[in-house]
């Protein structure tokens, strides 16, 4: 927030809402939610978001220029150390002031966090009616003698929707997250989710009406942020078509699908779909299956690997799917087989994720049998286990940043398939790569685009016994595509000159260029 921002906020009100993003672009969901529901307090209430490199200073003194009674954090596993600061620094400045913490993060083994310490109250779980009890209260001079407050979980049709306290700036400039549902009915043990009984479905008529409201006013980036969005196809299938009869050039919607239920009238209705409006993020975690058992994960892998190619085969839609390294029971080689399963089947983007201890998560259930360790710090990803060691998870951890700047970027897209499909196991060839790369610098970030092309040149031709002259004019195209004005080294000589009837992939006001790239 700048002091354009500040002084405009000048204005008092009794409630702060208040959080730190990890970027301008995330508009804070679960605030919006507590706003909404605060009844005839919600006038008296603002919404303040700042991101994470914010100085707890600059937050804390935004905070206090609207005088408020009560602040409310939203806490999570990206924000906590930060949110700690900006806590503990405004019960110094402001003791008066009652401070209420709310979030995943602080929803489970809170007896022994200091941010939760230096709070006057905590709400576990669900907020939306129990922090408007709470602020309600508090305003009307009742003190809560309890000071941990678990959330109260009403029926869907009881909690007010937040689409409205989206702002126009919102609209025009940030992620948009709406659920058509709520809850997950799957345990798998590394996901907070499986602590849900089922997914409980929001009614379907009063949701399209606030998303027909928000396209009215000019809103065409939907993020779902529903754990199984294909679920329930009936509903599934509304949702698709309420967007079909509303398709333009700049509608991007992203969803998160079970990959192993895609039955034949949702695949009819994806296929309708031009190139560049549709998502899907696709957890498939692992394709071991003494793991999924061991996780209790249930997931059917055939028809997993079915219905992924025939997304990528057979419509338009944008795949990013997820893997998880360090579940227990897998070791390194069981890991590698499902990323080369999973590459096989060409999803645009394959996110290589470390396994994170989410606090109350079940997986914590292994640590003794599996020999489970975390790293104590945010984001308590794992540093080894009885199948990987540390050093085993700092080289995927480069791994996966290295796929991130190569595989993923849409930057390579030329490039790397003569690297990677050579009839060998691509992961071991792309860790070979990854290994020299950080042999070669040292370094994970900071690396520029241009650098990269000459790496990535020197590396799959002195260690991976690339063809020069074929990788050099695969290059050559991804360079093109690039937009770079400067020319690496690998093509120093080349005859790189535009290409005729090239044209660079343009991404639309809402769709990201990486996704651009990759079309």
């Amino acid at each position: 927030m700048n002091a354009i921002d500040l002084a405009a906020s000048q204005h008092t009100s009794d409630i702060v809402l208040c959080t730190l993003n990890a970027r301008y672009i995330h508009a804070s969901f679960g605030l919006r939610y507590l706003k909404a529901n605060l009844g005839d307090l919600s006038t008296q209430c603002d919404i303040q978001e700042f991101t994470l490199d914010a100085r707890p200073e600059d937050v804390v003194e935004s905070i206090l220029a609207s005088k408020p009674k009560i602040v409310g954090f939203g806490v999570y596993i990206w924000n906590v150390v930060q949110t700690e600061k900006v806590v503990s620094l405004l019960k110094v400045v402001a003791p008066d002031v009652i401070v209420v913490l709310g979030g995943p993060e602080v929803s489970y083994e809170y007896e022994s966090q200091a941010i939760v310490a230096a709070c006057d109250y905590l709400i576990t779980g669900w907020g939306e009616t129990s922090f408007a009890q709470l602020a309600h209260d508090l305003l009307s001079g009742k003190e809560r003698p309890v000071k941990i407050i678990p959330g109260e979980q009403p029926k869907l049709d009881a909690i007010a929707m937040p689409y409205h306290l989206y702002t126009d700036e919102d609209i025009q400039h940030r992620l948009l997250y709406v659920e058509a549902s709520r809850g997950c009915p799957f345990k798998c043990e590394f996901c907070l989710s499986a602590l849900d009984k089922t997914a409980w479905p929001f009614d379907l008529d009063a949701f399209l009406q606030q998303m027909d409201a928000l396209y009215q006013r000019g809103a065409r980036h939907f993020k779902f942020v529903d754990r199984t969005f294909n679920l329930k196809i009936k509903n599934s299938l509304r949702i698709l078509q309420f967007f079909l009869d509303r398709m333009g050039d700049d509608l991007f919607l992203h969803f998160e699908v079970v990959p192993d239920h895609l039955p034949d009238a949702l695949k009819s209705m994806i296929q309708q779909f031009p190139p560049g409006s549709l998502q899907f993020e696709i957890g498939i975690q692992t394709f071991n299956p003494e793991v999924q058992t061991l996780i209790s994960r249930r997931q059917d892998n055939d028809k997993a690997r079915q219905n992924l190619a025939w997304i990528r085969q057979h419509t338009n839609a944008y795949i990013h799917a997820d893997l998880i390294f360090g579940l227990p029971g897998e070791n390194l080689e069981s890991f590698a087989q499902s990323f080369d399963t999973l590459y096989a089947l060409r999803p645009h983007e394959i996110q290589v994720g470390i396994l994170k201890r989410l606090k109350g998560s079940p997986i914590i259930r292994h640590t003794d049998s599996h020999d489970l360790r975390f790293n104590p710090n945010p984001p308590y990803s794992i540093v080894a286990n009885r199948d990987i060691s540390f050093v085993d998870v700092q080289t995927m951890a480069r791994f996966a940043r290295y796929w991130d700047l190569i595989g993923n970027s849409g930057r390579f897209t030329n490039t790397l398939p003569l690297i990677l499909d050579v009839g060998s196991s691509p992961f071991d060839r792309f860790s070979m790569l990854a290994d020299a790369i950080f042999e070669l610098t040292g370094q994970t970030h900071k690396i520029s685009l241009l650098r990269l092309f000459d790496l990535v040149f020197e590396v799959a031709v002195s260690r991976l016994s690339v063809d020069a002259d074929a990788l050099k004019s695969n290059i050559t195209l991804d360079h093109h595509e690039s937009g770079l004005k400067s020319v690496p080294k690998c093509l120093s000589g080349a005859n790189i000159g535009s290409k005729a009837g090239y044209i660079r992939p343009q991404s639309g006001p809402n769709n990201s260029t990486r996704q651009a790239r990759h079309r």
